[in-house]
């Protein structure tokens, strides 16, 4: 394939692009979110300790209740997992992710329809999904059966 003068064009505007997603505020708490986390040896410790449980975990479901470590692997990846879960630096990196995730889920939303409708768009964010029973016509929800 070679490349085009609108190939082109459209490579320098995904580029710019991703530049712009890069240097967004969203983006920024996310490096900062991240490097938080991550810079804390203990933290960092406790995150690939449970990595490494969760491996475990997977081992065990494959046998379920019949696997000898069953009940105490259960137990212990809740406990890790509430651990890590209630870790203020860990819900911060949760939240940045979940709005950087968003901004990415509306720039995609917006490309794929810019393209056609009837692209499918897969996205974390209900709202953006293509996938609706209604098409997008009722507007008002109910109006075609659906459930807005």
């Amino acid at each position: 394939m070679f490349m085009t003068y609108e190939w082109s064009l459209i490579t320098d505007s995904a580029d710019e692009l991703s530049e712009m997603i890069i240097q967004s505020e969203q983006a920024k708490k996310y490096q900062e979110a991240y490097s938080s986390v991550y810079n804390n040896k203990d933290l960092a410790k406790r995150i690939n300790d449970f990595a490494r449980l969760k491996e475990q975990y997977e081992e065990v479901q494959r046998f379920g209740k019949y696997h000898p470590d069953y009940h105490k692997v259960m137990k212990q990846i809740r406990i890790d997992k509430r651990s890590l879960d209630l870790n203020e630096h860990v819900a911060v990196l949760r939240l940045a992710e979940n709005e950087l995730q968003d901004l990415i889920d509306q720039v995609s939303f917006i490309i794929g329809r810019s393209v056609s409708e009837a692209v499918k768009i897969p996205s974390s964010n209900p709202f953006f999904s293509s996938d609706s029973s209604c098409g997008g016509s009722c507007g008002t929800g109910g109006g075609c059966s659906c459930s807005a």
